[in-house]
């Protein structure tokens, strides 16, 4: 019953990380930062994190503790650590220097604008941090349950060799 309630809140969480990523891809847009390298990299790192959220929400990385899910529950969650990372790094610099950040981004739109755009960035670029946390701690307690389940078949060695290593 716990891993149901613990899996809906990892789709949920999910969901919400897509939407928050979706929403800071269309406000980054709207700064028009097209030609500056910084600004495409803005745009990827919030592109990257919809689509780690959706690999997320497809519920293939939660799934088996052994075998070919390993190598990709592995590597999103790598991903998805370091894009929690940067999102965390880039709403910091939102909030913290906000206009030599949007100097950097060498964006078209008034100057008041960008500030504002740029804050609502670094809003929902919090919250994806967060968010990307949180749904980093249920995918790993939805894998440790699924290992728990293997070790009362008898499979408990098995799993801990593929899965969790030091």
């Amino acid at each position: 019953m716990a891993g149901v309630h613990t899996h809906r809140s990892f789709l949920f969480c999910n969901y919400l990380l897509l939407g928050a990523a979706s929403g800071c891809i269309f406000l980054t847009l709207s700064l028009r930062l097209v030609p500056s390298p910084c600004g495409l990299l803005l745009v990827f790192l919030h592109a990257l994190t919809a689509v780690f959220a959706a690999a997320g929400c497809s519920g293939s990385f939660t799934t088996g503790g052994s075998g070919a899910g390993a190598g990709t529950h592995t590597a999103h969650t790598a991903a998805s650590v370091l894009t929690a990372i940067f999102q965390g790094a880039a709403a910091l610099l939102a909030f913290t220097r906000t206009g030599d950040f949007l100097a950097e981004l060498r964006s078209y739109v008034r100057e008041e604008d960008g500030e504002v755009i740029l804050k609502l960035v670094g809003g929902l670029g919090a919250a994806i941090f967060v968010l990307e946390w949180a749904a980093l701690a249920l995918a790993f307690s939805l894998r440790l349950d699924d290992d728990g389940d293997e070790e009362a078949d008898g499979g408990y060695a098995k799993s801990w060799q593929s899965g969790y290593h030091v």
